[in-house]
């Protein structure tokens, strides 16, 4: 059960709904996480920035995606797991790769971007920094830009995670791929 309640669209006032309307328009994502920030709008309306930024940088669809499942398994945050395993398997991502990082596992990837996007994400994680063999190959692969752009990716999903757990913002109950323990 959500520890915050839900404004539906009809009790938000003018700025709320403001924001809201345009989220809706554009990138149609306005659930999960964003219940909290709807009540601070310019905070809502920053994260739609940043997530619109992050989607059309340098990172492909599913370099984003692995990002966005180990952020959300490291976070054990089961709204955004459920959110992304979705998105993931919609952008060709194998479920044995969604299952092999839903164990805590490290997945078979072919491609050298996708495997930098899993480590990188991986190590920023668990140690809080690269190190410089990992920052070298990293950037060697994805390129500077890229590679700031993983970095920032890693961060703005980890507090989409934390603000998912911290309110209790949860799946629905026929969630396919639900977060291993």
């Amino acid at each position: 059960m959500p520890r915050i309640p839900i404004i539906e669209r009809a009790d938000m006032n003018a700025e709320q709904a403001r924001v809201y309307d345009a989220a809706k328009q554009t990138s149609g994502i306005v659930g999960g996480p964003y219940f909290a920030y709807i009540r601070l709008p310019k905070l809502f309306e920053a994260c739609q920035n940043l997530r619109e930024s992050l989607a059309g940088g340098p990172l492909s669809a599913r370099e984003t995606q692995i990002v966005n499942l180990v952020v959300a398994r490291h976070w054990s945050a089961r709204y955004p797991w459920f959110a992304q395993a979705r998105r993931s398997r919609q952008v060709g991502i194998d479920q044995a790769v969604i299952d092999a990082i839903n164990a805590r596992g490290t997945p078979k990837l072919d491609d050298a971007r996708e495997r930098t996007s899993f480590a990188v994400a991986r190590e920023l994680l668990a140690d809080r920094t690269l190190s410089d063999a990992s920052y070298a190959a990293a950037e060697k692969t994805m390129g500077l830009e890229s590679l700031v752009a993983l970095v920032a990716a890693t961060g703005s999903f980890s507090m989409t995670c934390m603000t998912a757990n911290s309110f209790g913002v949860e799946p629905p109950a026929d969630n396919p791929t639900p977060l291993m323990q």
